[in-house]
């Protein structure tokens, strides 16, 4: 009997990243067309046989999200009605993840929402990596491989000087991922209390940490406008901070981030390429490739191995 092929195909969100997940494989990626119409309509198309093959569509629901989105969906269709015998969404990014509950009245669940659709599309599995809030993977009824972008951070932090660090989380709801970072790199940690004015305004308002003359390295999921990440960074320096620099998993950066990331409140942010990011003159951004751990969770759920390897972080 044939063995099932491995089959990559993307959309157009991070080609970039797909084509360096399918380098590190060394499998081709995909031929498929994924264009829009005059009207907006999206159109797929893809271009060689899938039948009974194992297929893994690479797409970040960035921005713009709606349009990424939509393209995986279709995608997903497309392999499904192809006859694919196993279709998994590798979404780097997971877009909606900040909609997982009811805060206000009558507003909806989008993250559970999207999941339902990706369901709904055909998919049988998805691979994703540090979901905004972890409880997201309960709201699929298919196995979610959630991994984490700390192998790949750590391997750029632990060359840092820990000697006079303190690692800080810039809002509550951080604590746990800024604990597991302070455990791996043996250092203090504190955290700032933050008051949000709009989706775009934040003010720190108070921390909880040592900061005078010391080094300081702000954690978070991810980042989109800088507020929370520049509005901590001023008031770490305001009580005595030496610097300040930022590790973050998603760069989901927009005009106003690279805007506030140009004034100099961070003076340095790492983060991972799940998005695509642009690397501009005064902004100090370091990118990170997520390439190798996507691809080894493909490789090995591909062969119907574990992937509880890919968790490991200097032995943590």
């Amino acid at each position: 009997m044939k063995e099932c092929n491995l089959k990559i195909f993307c959309g157009n969100s991070n080609p970039e990243l797909a084509k360096e997940i399918c380098d590190y494989l060394s499998v081709p990626l995909g031929e498929a067309d994924v264009v829009s119409f005059p009207d907006g309509e999206t159109f797929v198309r893809i271009n060689e046989n899938i039948r009974g093959s194992d297929v893994f569509i690479i797409q970040s629901s960035c921005n713009p999200a709606n349009q990424n989105l939509m393209e995986l969906f279709i995608m997903i269709d497309a392999a499904r009605r192809a006859s694919a015998k196993r279709i998994s969404a590798v979404i780097p990014f997971y877009g909606y993840a900040r909609q997982d509950r009811k805060d206000q009245p009558r507003v909806p669940i989008t993250s559970k929402l999207v999941a339902n659709l990706l369901v709904s599309a055909g998919t049988d599995r998805v691979i994703t990596v540090d979901l905004h809030a972890q409880q997201i993977q309960g709201f699929f009824d298919i196995p979610v491989d959630h991994l984490y972008a700390s192998p790949v951070l750590f391997q750029s932090l632990k060359d840092i000087d820990t000697k006079n660090l303190t690692l800080f989380s810039p809002d509550v709801g951080g604590m746990k991922m800024a604990s597991a970072y302070a455990g791996m790199l043996n250092v203090p940690i504190g955290f700032i209390a933050k008051r949000r004015m709009s989706a775009e305004t934040v003010e720190a308002v108070s921390l909880v940490g040592e900061t005078k003359e010391r080094d300081i390295l702000l954690i978070d999921d991810m980042t989109e406008t800088a507020g929370t990440l520049c509005a901590a960074a001023r008031l770490l320096k305001e009580n005595g901070a030496k610097s300040v620099k930022a590790a973050v998993s998603h760069g989901v950066l927009n005009e106003m981030g690279y805007s506030r990331l140009a004034s100099g409140d961070i003076d340095q942010l790492i983060t991972t390429n799940t998005t695509p990011v642009e690397c501009r003159e005064g902004v100090p951004i370091t990118v990170l490739s997520v390439a190798e751990l996507l691809g080894e969770g493909i490789k090995r759920i591909h062969n119907n191995e574990s992937v509880t390897r890919l968790f490991d972080v200097n032995g943590f």
